[in-house]
């Protein structure tokens, strides 16, 4: 299952995917997720739902979307901590990462259940001001990919419709 970070939804409304624009996305989204292909946590939809604009309120429109962190993530708490405490990062970095910081949630979410992270971060190992999603999954066993390699893989298409 594709696990979705807040920056692949936030740029596909305000760019490439806008609901104006490419509905088509939207709806394979929700095909997607009726089919437990994907999903997002519940740290997400907080960040989603802090506006009023029209991504907050189609998250606030799929709740099931966005999953409750569990106990059984927890256990991964531990060892996501340590490796960024290990790594070498800032204090300012570690301090915005850790807790309940949506990136470590999701990254540990997915860890306990198997699911690739979908960002639009890119790798940068030797950064030390900010925790990056991929290198913290990769550190953890957790898989990632961009939007564009989740469509690829699962087969998605979107059709052109044009204006009457």
């Amino acid at each position: 299952m594709y696990l979705v970070d807040a920056n692949v939804l936030i740029e596909a409304k305000n760019r490439y995917y806008a609901f104006d624009l490419a509905p088509g996305f939207w709806d394979w989204i929700d095909h997607a997720h009726q089919q437990n292909l994907v999903c997002s946590i519940d740290a997400v939809y907080t960040e989603l739902t802090v506006g009023t604009d029209a991504l907050a309120t189609w998250a606030e429109r799929r709740p099931t979307f966005f999953r409750p962190i569990d106990e059984a993530t927890t256990r991964h708490f531990a060892p996501l901590t340590q490796w960024a405490t290990s790594t070498g990062f800032t204090p300012a970095a570690l301090s915005k990462f850790t807790g309940d910081n949506t990136d470590y949630l999701l990254i540990a979410y997915a860890r306990e259940h198997d699911h690739v992270v979908v960002t639009h971060e890119i790798s940068q190992p030797t950064a030390r001001k900010r925790v990056l999603i991929p290198d913290a999954c990769h550190a953890m066993g957790v898989h990632t990919v961009n939007t564009f390699d989740m469509l690829r893989a699962s087969g998605a298409r979107f059709g052109l419709q044009l204006p009457a």
